[in-house]
């Protein structure tokens, strides 16, 4: 009990200080007031003790331990990222009720970076070299994470990123907690060319304009057509901006594409551009029995926000996530149960990248009790092998890629504006750094490994 102990430690030190002044101003009074005093330390000394033992608390003069929260709270990306500000924050409040770490309590220094790309840099610089963070969780898309990577990198801090991306990274100050290509990406058009998800022959590849959507759309191209064996000609790649609201047209033109075969669309659009998507789709009456969306960015947070009467026009489009909020298990009952409590809010959804930020703050925590300090290499060793049970009843497992080993789930959306399952996978998926789908990875296999043979970020497997 690593945390246990470092409390008993400094919890002695403390109270040894503050008794050899006391013994030294009694030292002329007599043997009854030493021995009074001598009790009295022990006594004070056995309540601090059995307290901490018993109800984990911390010593509330020591400094606190600072964690940064970047997550946007104003922008186009602010219908997601809030719950994952939100998460954070009641995570650091569950540690801080059981005791905090190392008898020091938790600190969280929130900041909004505005959906605003160079702001996230900008801010993670502040935190850091100003703030005094000793990790940062945040980020939602990959040209985020690419902004903060290399701050984190040059001050040798440790980023969490929870969010599905394009995997092809591999640093050693980010923990990549959110699903690599292989844990979601090519599951989905797996499903959707098998019997169950529709036989489907041709693909539409939706995506907002930016390196996420562009490099697992590249992936998605090379595995359909030489994997499945899809024609390139049964394949229409479609790209929109950041914020896109008109789809009126992008829409018509999917329908014109899908008539005379089984066609499915794919889905890497991001931000409240997914709002104006799906109410473009309601308006056409596009019907997922005839043409599925699946997407790998619209969660429980994106599809509560769509007025009911569309959501109830939008049953049975599908999403691919490692969590969704219907997954049966006692873990994720009793997570929702908490988070409704500590939002004071029973209609406050959960979804994968909080799951996923769920996930990262434990095995963080869990690492620094192991390591006994925050220094960043120390945490950083003691993080591989890092086990989580995850919410939906599996253990999710920190590997020495800085990927994670999670299971893989298909939903579709149910008339109550949720989530119901339609597939999960039996085991976890150990997370790809760098997939062997993508045309810039020939000449491979090549691997990313932080540990023995290997540490590397990128080199060439052994046969």
């Amino acid at each position: 009990r690593v945390h246990g102990d470092t409390f008993l430690v400094s919890g002695f030190a403390h109270m040894e200080g503050r008794s050899g002044g006391a013994a030294a101003r009694s030292r002329g009074t007599g043997r009854a007031r030493v021995a009074a005093g001598s009790a009295s330390m022990i006594l004070a000394t056995f309540v601090i003790l059995v307290f901490a033992l018993c109800c984990g608390a911390f010593d509330p003069t020591l400094p606190p331990i600072k964690v940064g929260v970047l997550h946007s709270l104003t922008g186009s990306l602010a219908i997601s990222e809030r719950t994952l500000k939100d998460g954070v924050l009641m995570f650091i409040a569950e540690q801080n009720a059981a005791g905090g770490l190392l008898g020091r309590r938790l600190e969280a220094v929130v900041v909004d970076p505005a959906s605003d790309w160079p702001l996230f840099a900008q801010l993670a610089n502040r935190l850091v070299s100003e703030d005094g963070v000793v990790a940062i969780f945040g980020c939602w898309t990959s040209v985020s994470r690419k902004s903060v990577l290399p701050v984190v990198e040059a001050l040798n801090s440790l980023l969490f990123y929870p969010v599905q991306f394009e995997g092809e990274e591999l640093s050693r100050n980010v923990f990549y907690t959110g699903a690599a290509p292989n844990q979601q990406a090519i599951p989905a058009v797996d499903f959707l060319f098998s019997p169950a998800g529709g036989s489907r022959r041709r693909f539409v590849l939706l995506g907002t304009d930016y390196v996420y959507p562009r490099t697992t759309n590249k992936i998605l191209l090379n595995y359909l057509t030489n994997v499945l064996g899809v024609p390139e000609s049964e394949i229409l790649v479609l790209w929109t901006p950041f914020a896109h609201d008109d789809w009126s047209l992008l829409v018509l033109h999917i329908r014109e594409f899908a008539v005379g075969a089984p066609t499915a669309v794919v889905s890497t659009i991001n931000g409240d551009a997914n709002v104006h998507f799906y109410q473009e789709l309601a308006a056409q009456g596009v019907n997922a029995s005839t043409l599925p969306v699946i997407a790998f960015s619209v969660g429980e947070e994106e599809v509560s926000a769509l007025p009911r009467d569309v959501a109830a026009k939008l049953v049975g489009h599908l999403a691919t996530w490692n969590y969704f909020m219907s997954m049966q298990s006692p873990a994720n009952a009793a997570f929702i149960a908490r988070w409704h409590a500590a939002l004071n809010d029973t209609t406050r959804v959960t979804n994968d990248p909080l799951e996923a930020h769920y996930i990262g703050f434990r095995m963080w925590a869990q690492a620094v009790q192991q390591a006994g300090t925050t220094d960043t290499n120390s945490v950083r060793q003691a993080m591989y092998g890092q086990h989580v049970a995850g919410l939906s009843g599996l253990t999710v497992t920190m590997n020495t890629n800085h990927y994670v080993s999670k299971p893989v789930a298909i939903a579709r959306i149910a008339p109550n504006a949720t989530f119901e399952l339609v597939a999960v996978s039996s085991d976890v998926v150990k997370g790809v750094v760098w997939s062997p789908f993508n045309p810039a990875n020939s000449g491979g296999p090549w691997i990313g490994d932080w540990a023995y043979p290997y540490v590397c970020s990128r080199c060439r497997a052994t046969p």
